[in-house]
């Protein structure tokens, strides 16, 4: 304690000999070690610990390169919650008991998010964002108003946010016996007729009853995930989310092009040119069979078989990957399909919860690694290290792009760069650059066809998210139901043995909902809806 600033301390009728006492007594403290630094002086604390569970962590500690210079630039470390299990389970018993952690990354559909929020187990951002956020606003722009919840205020922030300009779904055709059957459609600036893609199935049926002593599959489907499946068919007929009928929101299934769609399935069954056992196929084995090389189509999304087209490639060359191909519906136009359904409010939700100590060095943490720099530091690492800048662009190090080709789960867990996905914004830098540079910043021959084939029929499926029931609901019992009746009714038709039997399948399937209840799940659906709309107009 020093002498000028123990003097203000001291009023002018204090005696000399007090004065000297208290003198004294400061620097008998001082003399055993006692700090002088105030109780809120960050200097002599050290970095913040925060508790952070985040539903898509594999349990890393947060001590690489990239962590470091996080806890550097923001005098925050990070402890990361693993979840043990299914991450759904732990964050309900988390909210039961209250013992969460600082932060809580849970995906955007998951049931509990509401729960947390209306438990007060969130905080509110808004005042936070404006204090603490300036990055954060103006990365964010418009998603803020986006993700506030039916009260008006923000409860979360949104992750891998924007619309990402990818497709997903495509109808996968190995490309050099494409070019084989149908050589004007190889390149993807064709798309193709559902007649002729049906016309090469048989052709290809004809052609090449074995490969290499093997019998062939004219298109296998990976059973497992039937979202992939139907994804990729209803992109054929332009079909969303929903049906909208005339300004209303009903189950997609109810849209006659939807039957349109399932009976087509169900006469490529029919006439042998689907795998029989498709329905019980596992990823494992799809991936498997795929690596075979005797199958030529797959409905998926285009990077599903990456493990094998990794080995059609090695074996054959670049043509005899599974490549994207649009495939479209009669009466569709080619700019309306929907192969690529992608919400421009992210996968997931990162909050604050009341627990949390130090809600301001918390937000502060999240602007820095939202905004330009903290993105890039996340996505691309360290300059001079991971990449060099040159006339204003950054360079990745070749040598560092190819880890991620050659081991992409060493290379992450090694460098840093991409495990700590947070805050991450699709689109591009204001240099033009991708910000997910690993995925993006030197793109494969495959996705370069799936964004000439397909990226136009990219869409944002935000409006419609998460409109169900809320859970612990009786409509969401219901609404469980339904989905049931149409996962199990959906695959019966596609086997259905003549079209008689899939029609009455199907029809049963659209009684049986609206036995189960679905008009009121609809009503609620479109409650919400309206009520989305109404809070996304009001800045």
């Amino acid at each position: 304690m020093s002498i000028v600033k123990k003097n203000k301390w001291l009023n002018v009728s204090v005696t000399a000999a007090l004065a000297v006492g208290l003198l004294a007594g400061c620097a008998s403290k001082d003399e055993k070690g006692s700090n002088n630094q105030s109780a809120g002086d960050d200097t002599t604390k050290g970095p913040i610990t925060l508790t952070w569970f985040d539903a898509n962590t594999k349990g890393e500690p947060f001590t690489d390169a990239v962590a470091q210079e996080i806890t550097k630039k923001t005098g925050v470390q990070v402890s990361i919650q693993q979840p043990t299990g299914n991450p759904t389970e732990k964050l309900s018993l988390m909210l039961a008991s209250g013992d969460y952690p600082d932060v809580v990354l849970m995906s955007r559909g998951d049931a509990s998010l509401d729960k947390y929020i209306n438990s007060g187990a969130f905080i509110p951002l808004d005042d936070l964002i404006e204090k603490f956020g300036p990055d954060l606003k103006a990365m964010y722009g418009d998603t803020l108003t986006k993700t506030r919840y039916k009260d008006g205020k923000n409860y979360y922030l949104a992750n891998w946010y924007g619309l990402d300009s990818d497709p997903v779904f495509g109808m996968l055709m190995r490309q050099n016996l494409l070019e084989e059957l149908a050589p004007d459609k190889a390149d993807g600036s064709k798309p193709l007729t559902t007649d002729e893609f049906e016309t090469l199935l048989k052709s290809f049926k004809e052609k090449h009853k074995q490969i290499d002593g093997k019998e062939t599959v004219p298109m296998t489907m990976n059973g497992e995930n039937m979202g992939a499946i139907l994804g990729t068919f209803k992109g054929m007929w332009g079909l969303k989310t929903y049906y909208d009928n005339n300004g209303t929101l009903q189950y997609d299934v109810k849209d006659p092009k939807y039957r349109e769609m399932i009976l087509y399935v169900n006469r490529l069954y029919r006439e042998g040119l689907i795998e029989k056992e498709f329905a019980i196929s596992k990823t494992q084995t799809w991936i498997q069979k795929l690596t075979t090389g005797t199958v030529f189509a797959t409905p998926a999304a285009y990077w599903d078989p990456g493990n094998a087209n990794g080995a059609l490639k090695k074996d054959g060359g670049e043509k005899n990957q599974f490549y994207p191909y649009k495939v479209v519906a009669p009466g569709v136009d080619p700019a309306h399909t929907t192969f690529g359904p992608r919400s421009s409010l992210g996968w997931d939700a990162i909050a604050i919860t009341k627990n949390n100590k130090h809600p301001e060095e918390t937000m502060k943490l999240f602007n820095y690694l939202a905004s330009d720099e903290g993105q890039h530091l996340l996505l691309w690492g360290k300059e001079g290290e991971q990449y060099k800048m040159e006339d204003g662009k950054r360079v990745p190090d070749p040598a560092f792009l190819q880890s991620f080709k050659d081991n992409w789960d060493d290379t992450v867990k090694k460098s840093g760069v991409r495990k700590w996905l947070w805050f991450v914004k699709n689109g591009l830098d204001p240099n033009g650059q991708p910000y997910d540079m690993a995925v993006k910043y030197k793109r494969s021959e495959v996705d370069n066809l799936a964004l000439k084939s397909l990226g136009d029929s990219v869409w944002d499926t935000a409006p419609y998210d998460n409109l169900n029931p809320d859970g612990g609901t009786p409509e969401a019992l219901t609404a469980q139901k339904v989905k049931d009746i149409m996962d199990q009714s959906i695959t019966r038709v596609i086997i259905a043995p003549n079209e008689a039997e899939a029609n009455a399948t199907f029809d049963k399937m659209l009684d049986d909902m609206k036995k189960a209840g679905d008009e009121k799940v609809e009503e609620i659906i479109n409650q919400k809806y309206k009520e989305r709309v109404e809070l996304w107009g009001n800045k």
